[in-house]
């Protein structure tokens, strides 16, 4: 039976919402066939570097999760980003707790970059499917969603850690239901996300069980 952590971020200075909050609390309620063995766990980081170098160690030791679906906020996005690798870089930027890294790199004394092991080719596909934008991401960038997937990427294997951790940048969510031709860009609604997250929680439980 799988168990699957499924990650957002609560708001950060010029994003007073974040769609990825409630996102994981409606995926975590989902109920169809293909999940019927298995677990899903959502959780909320604050955006915060402290938060999840607290919070995601205890959260894989309590939970021991298959996979870790993780999902951020890409303010300037107007397409789903699926992220395939964590770079070892960070910029000196204060969080929502004012806090900032120290230096430029994550771990100094490591690689420039560390792969997502997931099947980033069938989560593009699955979002295609559902006749969403979507394209795959080599640049998660410098803030705290590169920051979780070193971390996730580093525990892989690790203690009870993940096989599997794939990270979703999603666009801002137009929340006034307005006819999407009178939107000046493109936009995602809430129900896009959600019907895009549903097929990437699908993706990701399947794989999980091989």
């Amino acid at each position: 039976m799988p168990t699957i952590l499924l990650t957002g971020f609560g708001p950060f200075p010029r994003a007073p919402f974040n769609p990825t909050a409630p996102l994981v609390a409606r995926l975590a309620r989902l109920r169809r066939p293909g999940l019927h063995d298995g677990k899903l766990v959502a959780h909320v980081f604050a955006t915060s570097y402290a938060a999840v170098d607290r919070e995601l160690p205890r959260l894989i030791a309590r939970h021991k999760p298959d996979a870790l679906l993780m999902f951020g906020l890409a303010p300037r996005a107007r397409v789903l980003r699926i992220e395939t690798r964590a770079r070892n870089a960070v910029a000196l930027l204060p969080d929502v707790a004012g806090g900032s890294p120290p230096r430029h790199a994550i771990a100094p004394a490591s690689r420039v970059a560390k792969p997502l092991p997931a099947p980033a080719q069938q989560l593009l596909g699955s979002v295609r499917a559902a006749r969403l934008p979507a394209v795959l991401s080599h640049d998660a960038g410098r803030y705290l969603c590169n920051y979780l997937c070193w971390r996730a990427a580093a525990a892989v294997g690790k203690n009870g850690g993940p096989r599997l951790t794939a990270f979703i940048h999603v666009p801002p969510v137009a929340r006034a239901r307005v006819p999407r031709a009178r939107l000046k860009s493109q936009r995602f609604s809430a129900d896009d996300l959600l019907r895009a997250g549903t097929r990437l929680v699908m993706v990701i439980a399947a794989a999980a069980r091989r």
